[in-house]
This record gives structure tokens, sequence and C-alpha cells, in this order.
């Protein structure tokens, strides 16, 4: 654009300038080929063709050469077209590389240096050549100041984008983070609107938030929270979110100058539940190194109880050592389901054949019973169903449902019934299901709770020992809501895997 403006003020208003008074002819036709250079070589497509480096030489060239003629034929130096030259080497400098600078400072020296020679050898009046020489000093100057300025230029540029793509990656992966992590995190204004937040923040809210609606309309407990703190440094509230029902510790800190207000959201039911499970974990080392130790005592009462009934007693005596045994095999209970939670995490899984195992195992169960009952419990697994658990596992999962089954149903035929089916999700589920008077719904929430029990000889670990062998399986062991069809009774399902 520089150079269109420059040859187009030369064709157009040279004369009134004051330019090409020596020789007209020759500047009216420089300022034609000035105008036609500007032209073929200031088209984008030229430096694709040509290439950079090539189409920035042609163009300096052309600058100093017709320039130059310009110069002479409007009576040399005096006519101040130096400092046009000067301009073009200021500007080839900014985006020239290397030692062609200088190359192109050394040809418009020479082509001044010769313009003048030529002048004065033509009879036009001398110039002072200390003046001349310092124009083309300057020319070396201008060029290599150019230079060093494009080189710092580029390298701060070079810097820059570097900078750039590190500030990217690095919002990117706060966003992520922010994005996943198990806090929720709210951008609210100074007007109680909703700036910004993360998915985890609506999911503890338990509401559809929205950014620019007003906090109060989607969770009114955190929004007066957020007014009492008056946004002070590190301030914190509990509160349960009306939506989820979770109860929350939110934490108030001011968002720099915005005067906006960063809220985090901690999930206190989850926190509570993890210090819980810690506590559950310890509670189970401790009990199982005592039950470690209970076991030989206990084995050695029992032993005594077993000789003294072999003697002849009275029936005093003798109901004595009967409480005895019935205790001692109690405690022996207890200590074998606390040793079983000490065994959750060694579990070998391995394709169990359901209709099989389940009709072995009824089996056993019959021929242990002391009332000696059959038909109560049946099989109503369809042979081909298979679940991926550790049999061992198994046998004490089913092992304590159906007992817990068997003690409170009818004791009529098919009183429990044991059913299998594959879901649509691809696992199986096996019921466990009963004709007895169920589960209150008032108990129904603290059923899977550990040392929870409502029979007089029960130790409350059944359940919970279940629970914790199927999860160590990749299982879920529920409580279904729904009562089939004829047993009304509880319903207990064990959904696993059909591969390892």
């Amino acid at each position: 654009m520089f150079r269109l403006v420059v040859a187009g003020l030369f064709l157009v208003a040279g004369r009134s300038l004051q330019l090409g008074s020596e020789s007209p002819t020759l500047f009216v036709a420089t300022s034609f080929a000035y105008v036609a250079a500007v032209l073929a070589l200031g088209f984008p497509d030229s430096a694709r063709l040509i290439g950079l480096r090539r189409l920035v030489t042609i163009q300096v060239l052309v600058d100093v050469t017709l320039l130059t003629l310009v110069m002479w034929s409007s009576g040399g130096y005096r006519s101040g077209i130096p400092i046009l030259i000067l301009i073009a080497l200021a500007g080839a400098g900014l985006v020239g590389e290397g030692r062609m600078v200088l190359f192109y400072a050394a040809y418009a020296t020479v082509a001044v240096l010769l313009e003048n020679i030529f002048g004065t050898l033509w009879g036009r009046p001398t110039v002072d050549f200390f003046t001349v020489g310092i124009t083309c000093i300057g020319f070396f100057a201008i060029a290599e100041v150019a230079r060093l300025l494009a080189l710092r230029a580029a390298a701060n540029e070079k810097l820059a984008r570097q900078r750039g793509v590190d500030l990217a990656s690095q919002l990117r992966l706060n966003r992520q983070i922010i994005q996943d992590m198990q806090d929720g995190v709210l951008v609210v204004g100074e007007n109680g609107l909703v700036r910004q937040f993360n998915p985890r923040a609506a999911v503890l809210l338990g509401t559809g938030l929205r950014e620019g609606a007003p906090l109060a309309a989607y969770a009114p407990a955190l929004a007066r929270a957020l007014r009492d703190s008056g946004a002070r440094d590190n301030s914190s509230h509990s509160l349960r979110a009306e939506g989820s029902g979770t109860m929350l510790l939110a934490r108030f800190l001011p968002a720099g100058e915005a005067r906006e207000t960063l809220v985090y959201l901690e999930d206190l039911d989850r926190i509570h539940s993890q210090v819980q499970q810690v506590k559950l974990a310890a509670l189970g080392r401790l009990t199982a190194s005592i039950a470690h130790e209970i076991r030989n005592p206990l084995a050695s009462v029992s032993q005594a109880a077993e000789l003294l009934r072999e003697e002849k007693r009275s029936e005093m005596q003798a109901r004595l050592i009967r409480i005895i045994g019935s205790n001692a095999q109690r405690i022996d209970n207890l200590v074998g389901d606390v040793l079983a939670l000490g065994r959750r995490d060694e579990a070998l899984r391995e394709v169990l054949p359901l209709a099989e195992f389940v009709g072995d195992f009824i089996e056993e169960f019959e021929v242990g019973k002391a009332d000696g009952g059959h038909g109560v419990v049946v099989n109503r697994v369809l042979p081909g169903l298979e679940m991926a658990i550790d049999r061992t596992h198994m046998r004490q999962i089913l092992s304590n449902l159906v007992v817990n089954a068997y003690r409170y149903c009818s004791k009529g035929p098919a009183a429990v019934q044991i059913g299998a089916a594959l879901r649509d999700d691809g696992r199986v589920a096996l019921d466990v299901l009963d004709d007895g008077p169920g589960v209150p719904d008032n108990l129904r929430a603290q059923i899977f709770e550990p040392f929870f029990t409502t029979h007089s000889k029960g130790t409350g670990l059944g359940l919970y020992i279940s629970r914790e062998l199927a999860e160590a399986n990749g299982a879920v062991l529920e409580l279904c809501a729904d009562e089939p069809a004829g047993l009304p009774g509880a319903h207990f399902r064990l959904i696993g895997r059909v591969k390892p």
C-alpha cells in the first residue's frame, strides 16, 4: 500500500511536487514502471509463486532502482528521494533475513553514489559528498536496526506463541479438573446471579442450575447462607440442599476485584460415609485379632461341655451344660462372621452354574436343619444361567439369605424360593424370597448395617457380611421394594456378572 501511494503520487502529482524537472520524460516513464511493478508484485499469490525471500529482494531492488532514477530526473540528492529509500530499507530490514539486509543497504549506497557521480560528470551543481556519505551510512544503520528489531519481535512472537500454547493447555487442564472434581464450584455475582458452575455443583444441589439465573431460585438455603456470610474470607456454612437432600458444607471466598463470590460445596454425607468406612475397617481389624484369641479358649470350653454331657448328671446340671454349649456355639458363629470380613478381599472368581450350585446348597441345607423339614426351600433357577463369583463367598451369601428367610417363613411347602433371571444389561439376578411378614418400612434403611438385628440370637453381621462379600466380587446385594405375587415376605436380590 505504501509503494502504491508513492507511485501514484509520482504519476499524478509529481510535477506539482517539483519532481522530474531535470528529465520529465524519464520521470513519467519511471513512475509508470513503478506503478506497474507495484501492481505486479503486490498480489497475495506473488509470495506463493516466487517465494517470500525472493519477492522481498525483487521489491527492494525495484524500489532502490526506480527511486534512484526518480532522484536523477528530479535534480539529484536535493529532491529528498533518499528519505524514501531509507523507508524502503527499513521495511526490508523488518521482513528480510540474515545478511540480505546488508546487501540491500549496500545496493542502495552504490546506487546513490553512482547517481551523484554521474550527476557531477553530467555538469549538475556539485553536492557535498560528506552529506551523501552520511546518508549512505544511515542506509546501513537503518537496515541493521530494523533487522535487530525484527529478530527481537520474532523472538517475542515465538515466546508469546509458546506461552499461549502453554496457557491454553493449562486452561484445558484446569477446566477438566474443575469438571471432574468431587466438590461443587460456583461463581456468584454481587446481584446473586450464577456466573459459572461445574456439573458436580448441580448434582450436589439436585437442581438444574443455569448461568445468569438467580441462585435463590434454585438453591434458597445456599443463597441465604451466602447473604449471611457477607462473602468473608473462608467463611463456611453447613446446610441441606433442598433438591438432593444432601448435607453440604459451603465455603465462600471473594473472587478478585469483580465483586463476585467463589462458592465451594463439599458433600458432608460422603465425608461421613468415608469416616464410617475407616472406622469399620479399623474395627474389623481389631475384632479379627480378638476373634483369633477367643476361638482357642472357646474350643476348650465347648470340648469340656461335651465331656461333661457324657457323664451322668442331674437334670439341672444337664440343662446348664446345654446352655454352655449353646452359647459357646453362638460365640463361635459370631467369631466366624467376624473372620469372614477379613477374607472379603481374597475373592477368586469363577463361573458358577447357578442351577447346580443352588441345588447342591439346598441339599446340604436340608440335611443340616435341626427340624428336619423338607420342601420348604425350593430351587427355581433355570438351567444354563451362570454367575462369576467366588464359590466360598457365594455359599456364605446364600447361606445368610436362606437362613434369614427360613427363620421368618411359614415353614410350609415352597415357603422359601430361590430363582434367577438374565437382566437386560447382561448381568444375572439371583433372588431369595420367603412368605414371611417381610421387612418393615422403618427398618429397611438399617437392614444392612453391622450389628443390627431383630432376632434375639442373631449377631447382626449376616446381611452386612453378605453385602461386603458381594461387593468384593463386583456384585450388588439389595433388598427389593416390590413384593412378588404369592410370596409377601422379604425379597433379596444378588446381581452379578456373567463373566469374571
